[in-house]
């Protein structure tokens, strides 16, 4: 194993969207079985601190790949297209018309029932992107539009939520 490689291989996966969770989880145990730093304590503290080291790595590397936003951005970044979601924010004219139409209702929905409704709605275009996104980075190997649909994906994680603040607040 080597510290400088990129989180796929070091979890022995494919450079891939589209990941086995399971498959994804037991390498990520196996890996942490290998290199927690209790294994080392008889070694001294310098073994320990190394070990340390990788298990920060290994769960750094598995908290990026577990996430589809992280993982689909990871991504675009290892194939040349970073996403730049700060200084590029630039989105087609009809996603942020279906934004803006997904605020009014939420500002406009009165009963739970609303923003539930409202809320699977958001949820089926999730969907949709992270399909997209599988599509372009596993199929096309299209990072550049890839990495578009990552911005997108993380407007519509933020509405997402707001939506779960907002179904919070007809529990209390």
């Amino acid at each position: 194993m080597n510290l400088q490689d990129d989180d796929f291989t070091l979890l022995g996966l494919p450079q891939q969207f589209a990941l086995d969770r399971a498959l994804l989880d037991q390498q990520w145990r196996a890996l942490q079985g290998q290199v927690h730093p209790d294994r080392f304590a008889s070694q001294g503290a310098a073994a320990q601190r190394v070990a340390m080291q990788w298990a920060v790595r290994v769960n750094e590397a598995y908290q990026r790949l577990r996430d589809p936003q992280s993982r689909a951005q990871y991504l675009c970044e290892l194939r040349g297209a970073p996403v730049n979601a700060e200084s590029n924010t630039a989105m087609p004219g009809a996603f942020l018309m279906q934004q803006m139409a997904w605020r009014e209702a939420l500002e406009e929905a009165r009963t739970q029932a609303e923003v539930e409704a409202l809320d699977d709605t958001v949820s089926q275009a999730e969907r949709a992107v992270l399909a997209d996104l599988a599509r372009l980075l596993d199929e096309e190997g299209d990072a550049p539009a890839a990495a578009q649909q990552v911005r997108a994906l993380m407007f519509v994680n933020r509405f997402r939520a707001d939506l779960g603040r907002r179904l919070e607040a007809f529990e209390v």
